[in-house]
């Protein structure tokens, strides 16, 4: 019996056993599912591989903006070389040359502030002829290199005293002109008809500037029948529309020098071949841009004209003398002609070219007793003093600043004079 109860006990615990390990098993199943199904939820999300991703969107393109291009551009009256001034010029170099430096130093810094810079050469330039005055003038070529020190690269040489030495100094000027830097251009003389269609261009940063020059007459010479060149003549409007309407489809700017006017009048003319009003109208309509006017060795009004296709073109008739040794006081009160020249060219390629802030800063030419020392000031910078000690007064006592100042007054609207 007591064997069998320990039988009985022994198969009790053997259960017992069996039921607790059955019991572990079972919790020790759920305690792993339980981590896996956190493992699970903590494991990052699945990236998808890198081609199957957006491209990103690229950054837009900027707008084309237009190219604006602007040239500030002067123009000077006649430079009128007497024999004093070229007499002056031989003393300052000891006899050996010319040096002209002195006529044109207390002038010269402000054509520093201009990307392009115009001139009347009134007289013959070269050194294969002798120096000659009035009234037949030929100048040593040391004054064009002292034009070009200076700043001055576009030379105007159609004007009056064009044949003042026949067709040897007209050979002779064109070669000296031809043997300068090449970015000099001359205007105004032209190898017979068949070079009227060659159109004198300069090009300065993608701007496109045409000029052209006239003259109303060569006093009395005429165009001498083994000349190499000749000037145009205002009558002759029929070549004039021409070559202008011809410029207007090659540049972007046409500049029309003309020497027109009563000589010694600071009043317009309608008159021919002298006409001024008619004229100039007339070489606005046709296409000029700007009109600069030579020849009356006084200075005259200064204006904007409106083209018959609306557009405004300004318009100074006579800009006076520079430099001279001329002995009436008007003849020493000169302009310089400045205006801005601004080309906007689109992202297609158009583009267009307007004038605008024309205007004139006044100049006096001086010089001392017995016309000696001859130079050239701006007026801002004439003295009193310079005035008082001016060898004019010998024959105009009234000479003065304030004498100065009447003049510009009484003929430019204030408008377009700038004295400071």
């Amino acid at each position: 019996m007591k064997q069998t109860r320990k039988f009985k006990k022994s198969l009790s615990a053997i259960a017992a056993l069996l039921v607790l390990a059955m019991l572990l098993a079972a919790c020790g199943t759920g305690s792993v599912s339980g981590s896996e199904d956190a493992a699970q939820a903590n494991a990052p999300a699945s990236v998808p591989p890198a081609s199957s991703l957006p491209e990103p969107e690229p950054e837009p393109e900027p707008e084309p903006e237009p190219i604006v291009t602007t040239l500030r551009f002067s123009a000077t009256g006649d430079n009128l070389i007497h024999n004093g001034l070229y007499l002056q010029a031989s003393q300052r170099a000891g006899g050996d040359g010319y040096d002209f430096g002195a006529l044109y130093e207390n002038i010269a810094p402000f054509y520093q502030d201009f990307d392009i810079n115009w001139i009347n050469a009134e007289t013959l330039i070269t050194d294969e002829l002798p120096p000659s005055t009035y009234p037949c003038f030929c100048t040593p070529g040391a004054m064009g290199h002292e034009l070009y020190d200076v700043g001055w690269r576009v030379i105007a040489m159609s004007n009056n005293h064009s044949y003042d030495m026949g067709a040897t100094g007209i050979a002779a000027t064109r070669r000296f002109w031809a043997d300068m830097p090449d970015d000099v251009v001359t205007t105004g003389l032209f190898a017979g008809e068949e070079d009227y269609d060659n159109i004198p261009i300069q090009e300065i940063e993608d701007v496109r500037i045409a000029y052209l020059a006239y003259t109303y007459g060569t006093n009395g010479l005429p165009t001498p029948y083994n000349a190499e060149a000749n000037i145009i003549y205002t009558t002759e409007e029929d070549v004039i529309e021409r070559q202008i309407k011809l410029a207007r489809e090659l540049a972007d700017v046409v500049v029309v020098g003309v020497h027109w006017g009563v000589e010694g009048s600071h009043n317009l003319t309608d008159v021919p071949p002298y006409d001024q009003l008619n004229l100039g109208q007339k070489i606005a309509d046709w296409g000029a841009d700007v009109i600069i006017g030579t020849h009356p060795h006084v200075i005259q009004p200064v204006d904007v004209l409106t083209s018959e296709d609306g557009r405004s073109v300004p318009i100074a008739y006579s800009l006076g003398n520079f430099v001279s040794l001329q002995s009436d006081a008007d003849n020493l009160i000169g302009l310089i002609f400045t205006f801005t020249i601004t080309k906007t060219t689109q992202p297609d390629g158009t583009s267009e070219t307007v004038i605008d802030e024309p205007a004139v800063v006044p100049m006096v030419m001086h010089y001392d007793a017995g016309y000696a020392n001859g130079r050239a000031y701006l007026y801002r910078d004439y003295t009193e003093e310079l005035a008082a000690a001016h060898g004019v007064r010998a024959r105009w006592p009234s000479f003065s600043k304030e004498y100065i100042m009447q003049v510009l007054t009484e003929y430019i609207d204030p408008e377009y004079l700038v004295l400071e």
